[in-house]
This record gives C-alpha cells, structure tokens and sequence, in this order.
C-alpha cells in the first residue's frame, strides 16, 4: 500500500475536519501523511467513541473531538481548509446529504479527501472482508443501526463527480501481499465473528451466515478490500480571483 506521505504529503491541512471519524482512525494517516496542518476535529454522533478518541490523542496537540451530526453540521460556511471522510458514507441514509455539509463547510480552493472501500473488481481472499462487512451491516440493520452494504467504485465515483472538484486525484489502494492465512490476522476475526453472532440472536439466518464466513475466512483467508482514495479542491470562487 502507497505510503501517506506519497498520497497527501504535498497538502498542508490548515484546518481539517475529519467527518464520521469514529474513534479516530483515519487521523493517524492524515498525521503521518499531511505536510501540516493547524487543528483537526473529528466530529462523530457516537457519544462512545468520544472516551475512546480522547484517550488515543490525549497528547497530542491540536486535535480534537465535538460531538455533531454530519447532515446537520454547526460549523459556518467556508470554516475548515481540508475535510475528510473515511470508510462512513455507507453508514448513512442520506450520503450526499453529508458530502454536500462537507463542500459547504470547505472553503474555496480546500482540499476534499474521501476514501471508502468497495465491493467489486476484488481479489477472493479480498472477498472475504466485503462478505463479512455485508454481514456486520445485515446484523447491524437488523438491530436497527444504519449500516448500509459497501458501494460499487463506480458508485463511488458518480457521488464524487458530483462534487464538481477541481483537480482531482483518484487512487486505488490495496495491500495483498502479506499471507492471508496469518494465524493473528485470523485470530483478530475470530472473536469479531463470535460478537456480532451474538447480536444477531433471534436471527438464525443471520446466525448461520456467520458460521459460513467463519469457514470461509479459515479455508481462503482475508485480505483487506481495496479502498478508493479521492482527492480534489473545491473550485475557487470568481470573487476570489478578482480580489
């Protein structure tokens, strides 16, 4: 897999917004790639993951957690000179709802990164993760979460096009070379299979689905899918230009 640096090191963050971030995640790459920035906030409606990101960044400068629905942002138009957002858009209902909060908030000339994995052009053993993130979704739904089945690239792309960003810069990134038997890798999924097998109690259907991944990920392995990476700037304004 490409590194960071390579990605999104000619970027200087300023202020960053990462949307949907979750206990933090993608701000580590944003950390190792970004050639600087001034402040990141992630903002997430998961009151649990507030404790969680906390603790990961409780020392480190600039960066912090506020508690927001991302298709109802509080933040003034043109606020923040990069925004992101990373494997959520299929936790949403209403994605483009949430893309378009994070255009509005972007100032002109900002950055806009956006990285989602998809569910097709992928390798079997790749197959393995999507099968079982439809899964975590199918037990998450019906638990009564939003947690849609990942995209198509080509849906992906349609969503980002819409955008009508300048410059933009499309990358695939997988990591496949790595043994996809590795007894940790395998054993990390195991217990992952266990918990959301005991959510979906009631659900035999659900149940049994998850036994048959269980023995798929034992006979073909796991790989992790190939991920989009996005990246283009929001379109300077004619006002801008003239000044």
């Amino acid at each position: 897999m490409s590194n960071p640096k390579d990605l999104i090191g000619h970027i200087s963050g300023g202020y960053v917004l990462d949307v949907a971030t979750g206990n933090g995640g993608f701000i580590h790459f944003l950390l190792e790639g970004l050639k600087e920035y001034a402040e990141i906030i992630g903002i997430d409606t998961n009151e649990r993951a507030a404790a969680s990101f906390a603790e990961t960044f409780k020392d480190a400068h600039r960066i912090r957690f506020a508690p927001m629905d991302a298709q109802q942002m509080n933040f003034p138009n043109a606020s923040f000179d990069t925004v992101c957002i990373a494997n959520s858009l299929h936790h949403f209902d209403h994605p483009e709802a949430v893309l378009g909060e994070m255009l509005r908030v972007l100032r002109h000339g900002g950055y806009f990164i956006l990285t989602e994995m998809y569910c097709n052009g992928q390798t079997e053993t790749q197959l393995t993760h999507v099968l079982l993130h439809h899964w975590w979704a199918a037990v998450d739904r019906a638990g009564g979460i939003v947690h849609n089945e990942t995209y198509r690239r080509e849906q992906l792309l349609d969503m980002f096009k819409g955008l009508n960003l300048d410059n933009a810069v499309l990358n695939d990134l997988s990591d496949t070379d790595d043994d996809p038997r590795q007894p940790e890798i395998l054993a990390s999924l195991e217990p992952v299979i266990d918990r959301y097998s005991q959510r979906a109690e009631g659900h035999i259907d659900l149940q049994t689905h998850g036994e048959e991944l269980r023995q798929r990920l034992r006979q073909i392995g796991f790989h992790g899918a190939t991920s989009l990476l996005a990246i283009g700037t929001k379109p300077i304004n004619i006002l801008d230009r003239e000044r």
